[in-house]
Formats: C-alpha cells, sequence, structure tokens
C-alpha cells in the first residue's frame, strides 16, 4: 500500500464558518507529518475529521485501507477507521477519578475486552516507555501537566495505532514541561509509527517532521521537508506566519 492516511477533498462548516475548503493530503507509513498556521487555520478540525471525531461535509478519509466517504457512510465503517488511530489531546482528556494505570487500560478493556491482568501487565509496560514507572496508582490530579500529557500518549500507544494524531500536544503546558513531553514524542517517532502533529513547536518540527504543512485560511498553503519551508518558505504567507512565531529570526540550519 502505497499511503497510510489519503485526505480527499476534506470540506467541514460549522454554521456559515467554512473551516476546512477541499483539503488533501496523502501521507505515507512512517511519516511524521507536522501541521503548522495560525489560530483559526483548520489544524485542529483537519486532525478531528481524519477519526470522525468531527464529522467531515465531503469528501473522504483512508486510513490503512479503511475508507469512509464523507456523505455516505455506516458506522461500521467509522469505527474501523478509528480502530486504526489514536489521538492525544491538548488538554490529556484523563478520566479525573480513575489512576494513570486505569485510564491507560481502559480502551484495552472495554473496546478491545483484553483481560484484565492482560491489559494491566500491557499497561504497566507502556507507562515504563513513557517514564512514568512510579506512578501507576496516582490520579491525574497527583501529577504535573507533563505527566498527564504522557499518560495520554501512553493511553494512544496501548492501542497499537496506526496512525497517532497529536493535537497540540504541549499548548496547555507550562513552559518548562514542554520538553519532557517532546522527548517522549520523539521516541515515539522513532518507533516508525506515523503521526500527524499540530503544533507551534518549530525546533521540534525541525528535528522530528518528515515533512511540513503550513495551513491558512482552511487550505494547504505549502508544504515541504522541514528544510524546504522551515528555513526557506516560497509563500509570502508562510514567511509572515514563521516570522511571527520566531520573533522575525528565521534561523539558516535544519
Amino acid at each position: 500500500m502505497e499511503y497510510m492516511v489519503q485526505i480527499d477533498h476534506i470540506h467541514k462548516s460549522f454554521g456559515d464558518n467554512h473551516v476546512l475548503q477541499g483539503v488533501s493530503m496523502n501521507i505515507k507509513k512512517g511519516e511524521v507529518v507536522v501541521i503548522l498556521g495560525p489560530s483559526g487555520s483548520g489544524k485542529t478540525t483537519l486532525l478531528r475529521t481524519i477519526n470522525f471525531l468531527d464529522a467531515a461535509d465531503e469528501g473522504s478519509i483512508t486510513v490503512n485501507e479503511a475508507r469512509v466517504d464523507a456523505q455516505k457512510h455506516s458506522k461500521a465503517q467509522v469505527l474501523e477507521l478509528r480502530k486504526k488511530t489514536a489521538m492525544v489531546f491538548q488538554n490529556y482528556n484523563l478520566f479525573a477519578n480513575m489512576t494513570i494505570l486505569q485510564n491507560v487500560m481502559e480502551g484495552l478493556v472495554t473496546v478491545r475486552k483484553f483481560k484484565k491482568s492482560d491489559a494491566e501487565k500491557m499497561s504497566m509496560e507502556i507507562l515504563d516507555k513513557v517514564g512514568l514507572s512510579e506512578k501507576y496508582h496516582c490520579y491525574p490530579s497527583q501529577l504535573s501537566g507533563g505527566q498527564q500529557q504522557r499518560a495520554g500518549i501512553a493511553r494512544a500507544l496501548i492501542l497499537d495505532p496506526d496512525v497517532i494524531l497529536f493535537d497540540e500536544p504541549t499548548s496547555a503546558l507550562d513552559p518548562e514541561l514542554v520538553g519532557e513531553v517532546l522527548n517522549t514524542i520523539k521516541a515515539v517517532a522513532q518507533t516508525g509509527i506515523t503521526m500527524i502533529v499540530v503544533t507551534h513547536e518549530i525546533a521540534f518540527a525541525k528535528e522530528v517532521a518528515s515533512r511540513v504543512v503550513f495551513m491558512e485560511g482552511g487550505v494547504v498553503v505549502e508544504e515541504g521537508k522541514p528544510g524546504e519551508i522551515l528555513v526557506n518558505p516560497k509563500e509570502p504567507r508562510t514567511q509572515q506566519f514563521l516570522s511571527r512565531i520566531t520573533g522575525g529570526i528565521n534561523q539558516k540550519s535544519a
């Protein structure tokens, strides 16, 4: 199969606001695609249409041969698509009344119907990998934001998805906690899993991305390798955005 993810002419409106205006994108297996753009550009909405958290109005999404047409699909098709993806949210979305271990186990037990003992063992192994081996029995309120987000990453990984979607995973964190989460995401990227990351972290994009996509106004303005888009973008809108976000200093190294 040539592509892991195929996004074909996706449109999405909320009332009169046409948020996505025919977005198309193909992503190969193992690619790490970073999506940049100003607020309101449609980045998060695009991410949410990939696993039908927000159903698109037109177009189709295919993830590892599971295809869903926005205008004509069944619940079973959407469920199959969602099984192939996992999402890491801005604000962690952990269950406050469950321990971190229970949060990570939940999908295996309730969705995948694993035995509790097997789910617990697998969840502990994943939590160890993201540096939370001493936090199994802590509740989210007892952890830092960075630890909660690493638990969110563990919860995504445990389902063994084909694609992980990251929606601005560091935006809710205090600056000193950003690095630990980005390092965890880098480690996940090195396993070869396909990842789509909405972020403003330019240094992370330079280091980890296979490809950078710049969106504005619900369309893809420019895309290419990090060294092209982040160092020498061709489109004026991309140049303006990067100038604002980097304080006018565009590093000539990538």
